[in-house]
Parts: structure tokens; C-alpha cells; sequence
């Protein structure tokens, strides 16, 4: 019985597979693949080899949050003109429901859309979660174009309160110049027609003429 264990052992590590996926090649903020079909016992084997990425488990309901419990490589940097690369891998202990994992560094997720799958299926595929987290940097989009609308206004409203005043300030200078007029001895009908001349610029003014 010992025997045949034994070359049961042997067997599955010969037919286990590894899978290489390439994080950062060519200094792209993807992976490489983006998803593979792996069975129990395979080892899903990453390398980095550009900037500051993760491999960080999720799930399909939320592509870009990291899944409490699940696996996660940290981040790997790697120096500019590396000759050495960091690897990071993981043994693939279940198969009864596809695995998902996402870049934890700042927008590759939600904006990039770099994101991973082991065993993707017909319903729940990549490029549905990969869309999936790429809705959540366009709901973040939408609600910065509605900050920048309300900023617009403001500023209609501080061109309207400048036009007001522009106005009372030429009220002001039209009353003294009929002051003025009528201190150096002006006749009534001259200072009549001048208060009228005054009225329709203050009136030009202010209607914006």
C-alpha cells in the first residue's frame, strides 16, 4: 500500500504544472497572461520585472479591494536596469470556483484595469471582472465633472456681482460731474439737460451698452 502511494505522489508532481505570468513586461501596467486554466497541485509562478507592482487577491464582486484572508505577494519593486527579478508564487489547492487578483499600487486596478484570473468561466469571465474594475475608476471620473460644474457656477455668479458694481460706480461719477456743474453757475436748463444725458449713460451702463 506504501508503494502505491508513493507512485501516486510521484505521478502528481510530474503532471502538476507551472503556470509564468510576467507582471510589468515592458514596462506595461499589466499581466502576462491575464488569466490562465490551471488545475489542483499547479503552481501559478509570477515574475516582476518592472516598477512596483502586487499580486493581491480579490473578488469578482469587488475587483480592486483586497479579499480578507486571501493571498497577497506585497509589493516588488524593481530598480531601473535590473538584471535580478523578484518571484512570487502560490500552489493552486482548489478548483471549484475561478480566482481573482488585482495590482494594489495606486490606480492600476481601477484605472488600468490590471487585473489576473485563474479559471475564469463563461459567466464569470475576464473581461467582465477586468470591466468591472475599470467601472470603479469612471464612477470616480463622474463625480470629479460634477465638482468642476458647481466651480462654473461660482464663477457666473462673481461676473454677475462685477457688472453691478461697475454700474453704481458710474452713477457715482455722474452725479459728481452735475455737482461740479452746478457750482460753477450753470443754468437750470443746461443742468436739466445734462441730468438727463447723465441718466441714459447711467442707464447704458448699466443694462451692459
Amino acid at each position: 500500500m506504501r508503494f502505491f502511494a508513493v507512485v501516486a505522489a510521484l505521478v502528481s508532481a510530474v503532471a502538476a504544472e507551472t503556470f509564468t505570468v510576467i507582471v510589468g513586461g515592458n514596462s506595461s501596467i499589466a499581466y502576462s497572461p491575464t488569466s490562465v486554466n490551471a488545475t489542483t497541485g499547479d503552481v501559478i509562478q509570477f515574475q516582476f520585472v518592472s516598477k512596483n507592482h502586487t499580486v493581491t487577491q480579490s473578488t469578482f464582486a469587488a475587483p480592486c479591494t483586497a479579499m480578507a484572508g486571501g493571498v497577497d505577494s506585497g509589493f516588488q519593486a524593481v530598480a531601473t536596469n535590473a538584471t535580478t527579478f523578484p518571484v512570487w508564487s502560490f500552489t493552486l489547492t482548489n478548483t471549484s470556483a475561478p480566482l481573482w487578483f488585482f495590482c494594489a499600487q495606486t490606480g492600476h486596478c481601477a484605472k488600468d484595469g490590471m487585473v489576473f484570473a485563474v479559471n475564469p468561466t463563461a459567466s464569470k469571465s475576464f473581461e467582465a471582472f477586468q470591466a468591472a474594475a475599470l467601472a470603479t475608476g469612471s464612477n470616480s471620473t463622474t463625480t470629479n465633472s460634477t465638482t468642476g460644474t458647481t466651480s462654473s457656477a461660482t464663477t457666473s455668479a462673481s461676473s454677475g456681482s462685477g457688472a453691478s458694481s461697475v454700474s453704481a460706480s458710474a452713477a457715482v461719477a455722474s452725479q459728481s460731474t452735475v455737482g461740479a456743474a452746478a457750482a460753477n453757475g450753470a443754468s437750470p436748463l443746461a443742468l436739466n439737460a445734462m441730468v438727463g444725458l447723465v441718466t441714459v449713460f447711467c442707464v447704458g451702463v448699466g443694462l451692459g451698452l
